[in-house]
């Protein structure tokens, strides 16, 4: 098994970087389906853009590389031993060699291991099969889609479907609430699989393992079919649309499948993913290691295209340079296209929390404060952004207005929207929330043409804050200093079509 280590390091290094053709496709059609010119059409062709970045790079398609899953089928006798000494050590260096983010965080300390090694991380699930071959698939889900994950107990009330019993219907309407509830900040239009029954550990394996299913494929179960193609259907008629913008195209996925169960519980699993849907496979020979077969058609097959985004909605673009002046903001309103150039910090969780009860280590008084956890690599004494896309804002939202208005910050940029305190803070302060693309690592990563520091290397390189300077960063302004919620807006009226939807239909 000499060329073992060679077969998991390609392996993850095609899962982060190149999408498979079944994930393109359903892609383009998404973009086909999606109205012309609207701002979610703009999402949709920046997100093909990216994709192209990603292969051409040969760098992750998102920053958030997730926690690396492999599903192992082996023959009986493989050493699985020294196939996940093999497998830690590929992770190891593609980490090392900017193919994956440094994602391992010990729970107690916080601290980052630097290597995505740890305890948990990689999960590796081995099981024996009565072929001949080895069977290695890998799914890398970020954070954010993972964050979305729901389960639900049946019988439920749900908003806006009511009661939901043990039954098709019930489960109808857990699949439907599923969706709503990830709204924009899962990095839509995304992906779902569906574990129904057994417990609450095996529920949501199942429904990852759905995930591992290609798009295109049917359902052999006829009434687990009727249901996909009904959720594809009605989900779709939300109004979510592309990164929560509004628009004809929310789900590109629906793959379900069953268990038993124990009569007193009765599970609905579902585990949602973004658009970067990075899960690959492969066959290896269990003599050298070498990989034989890769199990989903290779994304370069599929090219992606890059919609002109001209139509019915006029987007006024504004260009701002940093710091940015109150009176600037306040000329801001919900819809309009921001392009930011000059000085940019990122600022996470950790540098959140922080900041609450600490000062700031730089002047950020009409600073852009960028929700983004990049992945760096350092080339003699310079670093280098190899991805740099937005992460989910609503974890921040217990901070974030009261450090806007303790520092001075006017643009905040991320990913999903944030909540009523920060929308109130935006008012008060005169302050703006800015979404970039969610999953356009590449995309935004070139914008940014210097790495001018870093502060708080302490919390782990997602969690620093980077200090860049940017040219024509694009984002679209989502909440304003008017209190206007492009989020709020689509979260009402995406309740109201999903409450459309509760009558009983199987």
């Amino acid at each position: 098994m000499k060329q073992f280590f060679q077969s998991a390091y390609d392996l993850i290094v095609e899962t982060s970087t190149v999408l498979p053709a079944d994930v393109r496709q359903a892609i383009q059609t998404g973009q086909e389906n999606e109205n012309k010119g609207t701002r979610a059409t703009l999402a949709m062709s920046r997100i093909a853009e990216n994709i192209t970045m990603a292969e051409s790079n040969v760098s992750p398609i998102c920053q958030d590389t997730g926690m690396p899953t492999f599903i192992i089928h082996t023959p009986v006798g493989a050493n699985q031993l020294e196939m996940k000494k093999q497998i830690q050590h590929a992770i190891v260096q593609a980490t090392k060699d900017g193919k994956l983010r440094p994602n391992s965080v010990d729970s107690i300390t916080g601290e980052n291991s630097g290597d995505n090694l740890g305890l948990g991380t990689p999960v590796i699930h081995f099981e024996q099969w009565d072929q001949d071959q080895i069977e290695m698939k890998l799914i890398l889900k970020g954070g954010g889609c993972e964050n979305k994950n729901i389960q639900y107990s049946l019988p439920a009330e749900l908003e806006g479907l009511g009661k939901a019993g043990r039954d098709l219907d019930g489960i109808r309407k857990c699949i439907l609430h599923a969706v709503y509830q990830a709204q924009g900040q899962g990095c839509g239009a995304g992906f779902i699989g569906v574990g129904i029954g057994g417990d609450r550990t095996t529920g949501y394996d199942l429904a990852k393992q759905q995930l591992f299913r290609k798009v295109e494929d049917t359902n052999p179960h006829s009434e687990l079919r009727q249901l996909e193609d009904y959720i594809m259907e009605k989900a779709n008629q939300l109004g979510i649309g592309t990164m929560g913008f509004g628009g004809e195209v929310t789900l590109l996925g629906c793959k379900i499948g069953s268990m038993h169960r124990l009569p007193a519980s009765f599970f609905v699993s579902v585990a949602y993913n973004c658009w970067a849907f990075r899960r690959q496979g492969v066959w290896i020979n269990p003599d050298n290691g070498a990989i034989t077969k890769w199990l989903y058609e290779k994304g370069d097959t599929v090219q992606m295209k890059e919609e002109p985004v001209e139509g019915k909605e006029e987007q006024k673009e504004v260009v701002l340079h940093t710091p940015i002046t109150e009176e600037q903001v306040r000329q801001l309103k919900v819809g309009d296209v921001v392009i930011i150039n000059g000085p940019m910090y990122t600022g996470r969780d950790a540098i959140h929390k922080h900041l609450v009860d600490h000062d700031a280590p730089v002047d950020l008084n009409g600073a852009a404060l960028y929700h983004c956890g990049p992945v760096m690599l350092k080339d003699g004494e310079e670093w280098e952004v190899k991805a740099a896309g937005p992460t989910t804002s609503i974890r921040e939202e217990p901070y974030q207005g009261d450090i806007m208005k303790k520092f001075g910050i006017r643009a905040v940029i991320g990913k999903g929207g944030m909540g009523s305190k920060t929308l109130q803070a935006l008012q008060e302060h005169g302050g703006v929330y800015l979404n970039a693309i969610g999953g356009a690592a590449q995309y935004y990563a070139k914008s940014i043409k210097k790495v001018t520091g870093v502060d708080f290397m302490e919390f782990g390189i997602p969690e620093a804050m980077w200090h860049f300077e940017v040219e024509q960063f694009a984002a679209i302004v989502t909440m304003d200093a008017h209190g206007n919620s492009l989020h709020a807006d689509v979260d009402q009226s995406s309740l109201e079509k999903l409450s459309a939807f509760k009558d009983k239909v199987f």
